[in-house]
């Protein structure tokens, strides 16, 4: 039993060594452990503290280089807003001056108006008082002695007006009439162009009557076909042996014409022929224009023109004016003007250029609207016609002053073109019709008694009232009448006025 205690008291003994050798072993390890533990915070604080400072080292330089940068921009903006405010100070007091300046010429200029006012206020005073005194002198209103005086020199002037003019007319006819009448002379003897007249009706004549049936085919549908692939109209009446087109288009009547003469000669009448024989005749037409205006180029001489032009001009040998062939007198233009040009020292390339295009319009003024003048003006700037050019086919009917020697050749040259004998004829409706205008235009101007139109036209002959009309005024009233008869008339070539004033005396001796 003491055994056993003993050994439990040194078993106790044992394990409370052990015990505490344990304890000792294990706070021996604590305590390394804390120490490692020390030195890798200390080495962490350390690494740390170093990062800082490089951290705060780059943050502090960043700093500075950026309150640099910024320095030296304020810095510039400094400089720049004072100069700025430098100018505007300079500004400022010019301003200022000029303002001081201007409020004592403002000043001045008000003292001034005001003793023009009072001297103006002084002189209508005097003006006044010198008029009462002339009326009382004279006899006659301020109102009255005004319309006198207006009065008589109105008619001395319209008097001298007549004189002068008069005087002017007299030196310029017969300084220019010689010279003129030699340049003309020579021009039209130059220019040996046809005196006949074409006709604008195309008549198609027929081999039999019989003829008419088939070109109307069953039922009519042979001549709906043709007037409706041509655009012409067939007129089928009780004339033998003979159909009519009619048509405004002289390209489309053309084209009817040599189709109708294909499908005589052929025999065969019938749509799908007749459709066949329109596309034949149109090129063989589109062909002619393109040959006729290759000839009047080369004809009158004239080079580099666009083929467009030259087809137009083409197109002008199937348009007629006043009976006229309007390529035929564009080529006798041509040729007028150069030659006139020639006399006179002018460019004669740049006449006859502007002679061949002056009617260039009449190509195509039956398809678009205005006049042939303002078509072939619009036809000239879109081919890069010379300005010349233009400015002579605008202005060749007068339409605009002419205001260079080619403009005033091609008016020239046109009006011959135009007024020789032969040239152009009208019908009798358009005659009487232009006759009975002309003796209007005349009988209704006053002091004019009566008038007569004569010479087909060409001249009218006025007896004014010579207790009306001076001779002095009859010079006046006949350009008054010259003007309204342009103005109101067309007519080919010029028409003269011959004034007539005259007073009788009758007594009878018993």
């Amino acid at each position: 039993m003491i055994g056993y205690i003993i050994a439990a008291i040194v078993g106790i003994i044992i394990g409370v060594v052990v015990m505490f050798i344990y304890c000792s072993a294990s706070k021996q390890t604590l305590n390394d452990a804390k120490r490692e533990a020390d030195i890798i915070k200390n080495e962490a604080e350390e690494a740390a503290a170093q990062k800082k400072r490089e951290a705060l080292l780059e943050a502090k330089e960043e700093i500075h280089k950026n309150r640099a940068d910024l320095e030296r921009e304020i810095k510039e903006r400094r400089s720049e807003m004072q100069k700025t405010e430098r100018r505007l100070t300079q500004k400022e007091e010019t301003l200022d001056r000029k303002t001081d300046a201007a409020e004592k010429k403002s000043e001045e200029l008000n003292r001034k108006l005001a003793n023009i006012q009072k001297s103006r206020d002084e002189a209508e005073q005097y003006k006044q008082q010198q008029l009462e005194r002339l009326e009382s002198i004279s006899g006659l209103t301020r109102e009255e002695a005004k319309e006198f005086l207006v009065n008589s020199i109105e008619q001395e002037a319209q008097h001298d007006a007549a004189i002068k003019l008069r005087d002017i007319q007299q030196q310029t006819k017969d300084e220019a009439e010689k010279y003129a009448r030699e340049v003309i002379s020579s021009a039209i003897q130059r220019c040996a162009a046809d005196h006949v007249a074409e006709a604008t009706v195309s008549v198609v004549p027929l081999p039999n009557d019989e003829m008419k049936g088939r070109i109307i085919g069953r039922e009519g549908r042979n001549i709906r076909t043709l007037e409706t692939l041509t655009g012409v109209d067939l007129i089928i009446d009780d004339t033998p042996e003979a159909i009519t087109l009619s048509c405004f288009d002289p390209v489309r009547r053309e084209i009817a014409r040599l189709t109708l003469e294909k499908l005589i000669i052929d025999g065969r009448i019938h749509p799908a022929r007749i459709e066949e024989m329109v596309e034949k005749s149109r090129r063989e037409v589109e062909q002619v224009i393109k040959q006729e205006g290759e000839r009047a180029v080369l004809e009158t001489g004239v080079h580099g023109l666009h083929p467009e032009l030259i087809k137009l001009l083409g197109r002008m040998r199937y348009r007629t004016s006043y009976g006229q062939n309007v390529l035929q007198h564009s080529i006798e233009v041509s040729h007028i003007a150069g030659i006139l040009a020639g006399e006179l020292g002018v460019n004669a390339t740049q006449a006859k250029r502007a002679g061949l295009l002056h009617d260039i319009g009449k190509a195509v003024d039956r398809e678009m609207e205005g006049s042939h003048v303002d078509i072939g003006v619009d036809l000239c700037k879109r081919y890069r016609e010379h300005a010349d050019i233009i400015h002579a086919v605008q202005a060749h009917h007068g339409d605009i002053e002419a205001k260079t020697l080619v403009a005033c050749l091609v008016q020239a040259a046109d009006a011959i073109s135009a007024a020789r004998p032969g040239a152009r004829r009208e019908n009798l409706e358009a005659y009487i019709k232009r006759l009975e205008k002309l003796e209007e235009i005349a009988n209704t101007t006053p002091g004019v008694s009566s008038s007569y139109a004569i010479q087909a036209g060409r001249e009218i002959r006025i007896i004014v009232n010579p207790d009306q009309v001076s001779d002095s005024k009859m010079i006046l009233l006949s350009r008054d009448i010259a003007k309204k008869i342009e103005n109101e008339l067309e007519y080919p070539g010029q028409i003269k006025i011959n004034m007539i004033r005259e007073t009788r005396a009758i007594e009878y001796a018993k």
